[in-house]
């Protein structure tokens, strides 16, 4: 028990350290392409930390696995450069036993990897589906900010500015909206301009903004057609947002509600996430002789080779995911094929450990 709990504990130190340096890296990434969503007006700034915190679980389904397997490599490597493997066999430990006591650490990341693949990670995409759609239903002064030109709306064709904005964002100061309609030579452009603003609720539910001492300016760019109008008061009807609350996206979708549906993509869907968490003991299997190193190569050697056939195993489930989806496998082979290809793997990596004389019992060593 104690080389297998010093075993586990080296791998999973390990685990911790890589997987929170590969969270750090995809999060940033994300955090990034959210935080110009909400400069571009699309994202209200606030909700940010909340979407991330909700995707988190999603995140870490493919991160822990991947760590796992690093994890194997960086310590048994460390191990096999300094000895401490050598040591260990020449205590009687096994490469069966190595194998053996890997798999401890491995089922324990399976079972994290499970929770997270079958609960937590369609919750949180749930989750982040219901604040995207909030989102969606607010209008474009919701998540207006005072002295920042907005490009409003997906398309992009408007941008709106306010020198300054109330509390309750009813009131607006030094306005200025251009808006574009059409597209190539037949474009033309309207432009506001107004000292002061403010939105007005309608008893029908239609919302105007009345602008107050200005000008309109509207033409063609490029020709000499331009309409200016001033005004005391203007007022412009705001588009109403289309409120969507049905979350569709399968990837939200409860686990159990993916059993015996005749849909393929709902059944790629759920062997996907059987998959990942089958992964984990799999990918640690063939990872133990890949960490294998000669104290002379150093403990990187192997470890860009090993990188290589794990990103292929995850590629091959992907393919195999979408020729699910399309029909052009039957869902009993499904993504299976690729796990027993990848063992089969591992046990050619393996063979040396399983193949080997056995002793006749363990070294054992009386006290001095």
């Amino acid at each position: 028990m104690i080389v297998f709990r010093y075993l586990n504990r080296e791998i999973l130190q390990t685990l911790l350290a890589v997987s929170g340096i590969l969270l750090l890296i995809i999060m940033s990434g994300r955090f990034i392409k959210y935080l110009a969503q909400a400069a571009a007006g699309q994202l209200d700034a606030s909700i940010l930390f909340l979407i991330m915190g909700y995707r988190l679980p999603d995140f870490l389904v493919l991160i822990l696995p991947l760590g796992m397997f690093i994890g194997i490599l960086l310590a048994y490597g460390r191990m096999h450069l300094d000895s401490e493997m050598t040591v260990l066999s020449a205590t009687g430990i096994s490469e069966r036993k190595i194998l053996l006591y890997t798999q401890g650490a491995a089922v324990l990341v399976m079972l994290c990897v499970g929770v997270l693949s079958f609960l937590l990670a369609p919750a949180g995409v749930y989750k982040t589906q219901q604040v995207f759609n909030e989102q969606d239903a607010m209008t474009e002064f919701d998540t207006l900010v005072a002295g920042r030109f907005q490009s409003i709306g997906r398309n992009a064709q408007r941008v709106t500015y306010a020198g300054g904005l109330s509390d309750d964002r009813t009131e607006l100061q030094d306005v200025f909206i251009a808006e574009r309609q059409g597209s190539g030579a037949d474009a033309r452009i309207g432009v506001l301009v107004a000292e002061s603003g403010r939105q007005q609720m309608n008893p029908d539910g239609s919302r105007y903004l009345i602008l107050f001492d200005g000008y309109r300016y509207d033409g063609r760019p490029g020709a000499a057609d331009f309409r200016t109008i001033g005004y005391q008061s203007y007022g412009v009807l705001l588009p109403r947002p289309e409120v969507v609350t049905e979350v569709t996206d399968r990837e939200a979708l409860p686990t159990l509600s993916l059993f015996g549906s005749d849909d393929l993509r709902l059944q790629a869907e759920l062997q996907w996430r059987i998959a990942i968490p089958l992964l984990v003991p799999i990918v640690a299997f063939f990872a133990v002789p890949l960490a294998r190193v000669n104290p002379r190569q150093g403990r990187y050697l192997k470890l860009l080779p090993a990188i290589l056939l794990y990103m292929s195993y995850l590629a091959l489930l992907i393919t195999a995911r979408s020729w699910l989806e399309e029909g052009r496998t039957p869902a009993w082979i499904g993504l299976w094929w690729v796990h027993a290809l990848f063992l089969c793997v591992g046990l050619v990596l393996n063979r040396q450990a399983f193949w080997q004389p056995r002793a006749g019992k363990e070294v054992s060593h009386a006290p001095a």
